[in-house]
């Protein structure tokens, strides 16, 4: 498996054994996600929790922001990015394609004066959203990174958030 033999087999094992559990048990398999993002005092940027980690979000200096970290789309598009990339290991292992490194790059763009509520700009959305997946297998056939392509495209989470219908609901608070 190239230059992340250990690292893949590791993986490999860990996904087999998580087969396993859900299997045998498959309500195991449900994952509660969540998020939160506050302003932080006397500041713009935001300070979000994802799980048990923090990451601070700003907006660039020409939003009153101090380029503390990512911006909310950045962090959606490094979100983006970081999910494909598990989701080719993942599929690498369960294919036993041999990977000796892989990189994901997504690009898109944002309108921001529809962002900002400027009258006659469409709707605020990244667009153009697309992503270069870099797979380096030097002993891989061609149809063995086919498939690896056509495995992620189906399963990769984020991406079928994005992709695929899907609600989302405010709560009252």
């Amino acid at each position: 498996m190239g230059n992340l033999d250990a690292y893949l087999q590791r993986k490999t094992a860990a996904v087999a054994a998580r087969h396993q559990d859900w299997t045998a048990k498959p309500e195991a398999g449900i994952v509660q996600l969540s998020a939160s993002s506050r302003l932080a005092p006397n500041g713009g940027s935001r300070p979000t929790r994802m799980g048990n980690h923090l990451v601070i979000s700003d907006s660039a200096p020409g939003l009153a922001g101090d380029g503390l970290g990512p911006t909310a789309p950045e962090l959606l598009m490094g979100a983006l990015a970081s999910c494909l990339l598990h989701t080719y290991v993942i599929h690498a292992c369960l294919q036993g394609v041999p990977v000796d490194a892989m990189e994901v790059i997504i690009s898109g763009q944002i309108d921001m004066k529809a962002a900002t509520a400027m009258t006659g700009y469409g709707n605020p959305l990244i667009e153009g959203l697309q992503y270069e997946a870099k797979i380096e297998a030097s002993s891989a056939t061609p149809e063995q990174i086919e498939a690896l392509h056509a495995a992620v495209d189906a399963n990769c989470p984020v991406l079928n958030t994005l992709r695929l219908p899907n609600s989302i609901t405010r709560k009252m608070a």
